[in-house]
């Protein structure tokens, strides 16, 4: 089953895209960071407290709390279309910062199976959690007031039209 979106512009704010404030930005860095240590030090501990392998332990840890987000760009004259692998995640679980020269993919999945017994009594319960962050510099700046975006089947395509550069003009000096 594919869901299908389409964001219009008038939109951006309730929607898939938006305009960041950096405010928030930072403090979900900071939390994400944070986050990661702590698996990173949790590794550490389990692995007998071995010394020389801080890096190691650092890139599983944010291995196990983030995904991957395979991007594919293409650029033309007038905009430039990003496309990002974001399976299993609906527009609700997906939120797109559009700035000026880049675009930040933020993504928070939770998902809770749970076996009863008869009784109803609780016999089995596992939840994960599986976040994206990605974020993408653009080699052109976009007019972020157009932007759209559209998920279909585990694919999330983003079009960002270019901003209009202002044309040179030759001004002849009067004597």
């Amino acid at each position: 089953m594919s869901t299908s979106v389409t964001v219009q512009p008038a939109s951006l704010s309730k929607s898939l895209l938006s305009l960041p404030r950096p405010h928030d930005v930072f403090n979900e860095m900071d939390a994400l960071y944070h986050r990661i240590a702590q698996r990173a030090y949790d590794i550490f501990q389990s692995n007998g407290w071995r010394d020389g392998h801080d890096l190691d332990d650092w890139l599983d840890a944010e291995g196990e709390l983030l995904k991957a987000v395979p991007i594919e760009m293409t650029e033309t004259a007038d905009k430039i279309v990003v496309r990002a692998e974001v399976p299993g995640f609906s527009p609700n679980d997906l939120k797109v910062d559009a700035q000026a020269s880049s675009i930040l993919i933020r993504g928070k999945k939770e998902q809770c199976k749970e076996e009863k017994k008869d009784k109803g009594e609780r016999t089995y319960s596992e939840i994960s959690t599986t976040e994206i962050y990605r974020k993408i510099e653009l080699p052109a700046q976009i007019d972020r007031e157009h932007v759209s975006a559209r998920l279909d089947k585990g694919v999330l395509e983003m079009t960002l039209p270019k901003t209009t550069t202002a044309k040179p003009i030759e001004i002849k000096a009067a004597s």
